[in-house]
Order: C-alpha cells, then sequence, then structure tokens
C-alpha cells in the first residue's frame, strides 16, 4: 500500500488539508472555508479526502499547523504540532531550496519571514489590521461586483496609475469611492487597490527589514496577479509563487511529519474513522490559583480525551478529569 502523509493547517477562515507522498510529491489539497467550526471543517475535510482517493494509501504520518493547531492535533493524533511561521518556512523551502524573503497574506492576517541559509533568521505578523488581508480584498471585490478570481487581471489590464490610501482598510474604502465619483475605470481603482495593499505590507511588515531574493509569495492573495506585479515594482524583485500557495502551511506541516516519522518510525494517526465521531467541548474556571484559568475539556463521544488552558499543567499534564479537585 502507498505511504502517505498529512498535513492540516486550521486557521480563522479557512481550513486546508494536503496529502503528500513519499517523494513529497501532493497527491491531495483541499481548500475549506472554517466557517467558525473548526471541528466539523476538520471531519468534512478528512471525509472528502477519503472520498477523493482513487488509489489505496496508508496515511504513515500527520502534521497541524494554524491558530487551531492543538485542537485539530488531538483530533487526529498529530505527530507534530507547528506553528505558521516554522510550517510555511518549510514549504517554501521546498518549492524554492535558496529562498531568502516570504512574502505570506492569507485571509485574516499576514506575515513576512526572513531566512539566511535556510534557517530562521526574522519574522513579523500582522493580526490587526485588516487592510492587508484576503478577507478586505473579498469585500471589496464584492462590493464592486466582481469575482474575486478576477480582481488580478483586471488590475494587469489599468491604464493610468492612481493613488488609494492603503493604511488602513476604512480609509481604503473611502478613498476607493471617491475615486469612483471622481469618474475613475474599474481597472485603474484595483490598480490602485493593489498596490496600496503592497505598500501597506511592506510599511508595517517588512520595516527595517532587508528584503533579500529569492522572494517567495505564498497564500490565498497570492492568486493576485495584480498585488504581485505591485510587489515586483516596489521591490525591484522577481516574485516567485509556487504550486500550491494557497495551502502551503499545510504541505509545510505535512513534510515536518514525514520528517518525523522517519525518526520515530510510529504515527499517531488516529483514522479517517474520527469523522464519524462526535467532539464536544466544555469550559470551567480552576480555582486553585489566583491565576484562575479557564480550562478547556475535550470529549469525543461523550468521553474525555484532553484538557487545556491552564499555565501551571494542573489539568494538560495530568489524568486529572475531576472539577472538584481544582
Amino acid at each position: 500500500m502507498k505511504k502517505a502523509y498529512l498535513g492540516i493547517d486550521i486557521g480563522s477562515v479557512s481550513t486546508n488539508l494536503v496529502l503528500i507522498d513519499e517523494k513529497n510529491n501532493v497527491l491531495d489539497s483541499l481548500y475549506i472555508r472554517t466557517q467558525g467550526n473548526p471541528i466539523n471543517t476538520i471531519k468534512n475535510g478528512l471525509k472528502k479526502l477519503k472520498d477523493n482517493m482513487t488509489e489505496e494509501l496508508k496515511v504513515s504520518g500527520v502534521g497541524t499547523t494554524g491558530s487551531g493547531r492543538n485542537l485539530g492535533g488531538i483530533m487526529v493524533g498529530s505527530d507534530v504540532v507547528k506553528n505558521e511561521i516554522t510550517a510555511h518556512a518549510r514549504a517554501a523551502i521546498h518549492f524554492v531550496p535558496n529562498v531568502n524573503t516570504i512574502l505570506e497574506i492569507g485571509g485574516q492576517d499576514s506575515k513576512i519571514i526572513l531566512l539566511r541559509d535556510g534557517i530562521l533568521h526574522d519574522f513579523g505578523m500582522n493580526t490587526v489590521c485588516a487592510a492587508g488581508t484576503g478577507s478586505f480584498l473579498d469585500r471589496q471585490a464584492e462590493r464592486l461586483g466582481i469575482p474575486i478570481e478576477d480582481f488580478g487581471h483586471m488590475a494587469l489590464n489599468s491604464k493610468s496609475k492612481i493613488r488609494i490610501a492603503g493604511r488602513c482598510a476604512v480609509f481604503a474604502e473611502s478613498d476607493m469611492i471617491h475615486k469612483q465619483q471622481l469618474g475613475h475605470n474599474q481597472e485603474d481603482i484595483i490598480n490602485g487597490l493593489c498596490e496600496a495593499l503592497a505598500r501597506n505590507y511592506l510599511n508595517n511588515l517588512g520595516k527595517g527589514k532587508t528584503l533579500n531574493g529569492p522572494i517567495v509569495f505564498q497564500g490565498g492573495v497570492a492568486a493576485n496577479k495584480g498585488i504581485v506585479r505591485a510587489f515586483e515594482e516596489l521591490l525591484g524583485e522577481k516574485i516567485l509563487v509556487p504550486p500550491y500557495h494557497h495551502v502551503m502551511g499545510a504541505v509545510g506541516v505535512a513534510l515536518l511529519a514525514k520528517e518525523e516519522v522517519a525518526k520515530t518510525k510510529r504515527t499517531n494517526f488516529t483514522g479517517f474513522e474520527i469523522a464519524n465521531s462526535e467532539y464536544t467541548v466544555s469550559t470551567f474556571e480552576c480555582n486553585h490559583c489566583p491565576n484562575l484559568c479557564e480550562v478547556v475539556k475535550f470529549y469525543k463521544d461523550d468521553t474525555l480525551i484532553s484538557n487545556w488552558g491552564d499555565k501551571c499543567g494542573r489539568w494538560s499534564n495530568s489524568s486529572c478529569t475531576d472539577e472538584k479537585f481544582a
């Protein structure tokens, strides 16, 4: 039976699942909207992966990343649980081994990762301003009545440059409306928005950093050719967009899981059958000390399988399951 390795990136906007083979080729990838329900999204993703299989595969390793990595890791029995910086860097090195700079723009946040000789040198994350994220682009595409898939192509058809304020999502939208009222066409406004987002990203995340080539651009927004061109003009460098740019976190953690299993010779993967189980969460406040931690209890089919959320490890590091001991 052919071996495969599973990577799951659980984010607030999307959950991505990737299967790779022993030669690190991507066998299948899924991009699913999380819609505020990561448990059901993971279950649905596993079911779809299983249904999509055209040959018999044995999942020999699994890894999770993203903001829901710990929750997902318990569900699927992760062999590795890694943060997004590590996962994205590992995937970029796989496709561009000598990469020095990684630009990543997702649905809800953005990151910049600097590597030197394949080692993490510096990084930055923007989780505050929505002006440079995919969700802001989605909103503007919807407001203009344009499919988001066409946004980048329309920007490339721009004939006249106009400047859109990109420092803040509110100002950017107000400025776009103002430019519409002045009679500018949609192609020029969209191109102006792409340039504003690239400028805002570099001013926020790239400030004070040396961005050496090769530069890789990944995340869902990397599909927007207008923003790719804007980065190239601002940085004076060729921007490389790898295949599977929208699921790079999942690719990276699948590669890391494969490397981990090569050392341990075993996997903790709980199987595709978990898609048929019911998972529930409850919380309580631990009164054992003044920290008053909110402890999360995670159940599979009414059986408690994990606790987390405490600072001292009283719950997460033990089999203690009775709240009266708190």
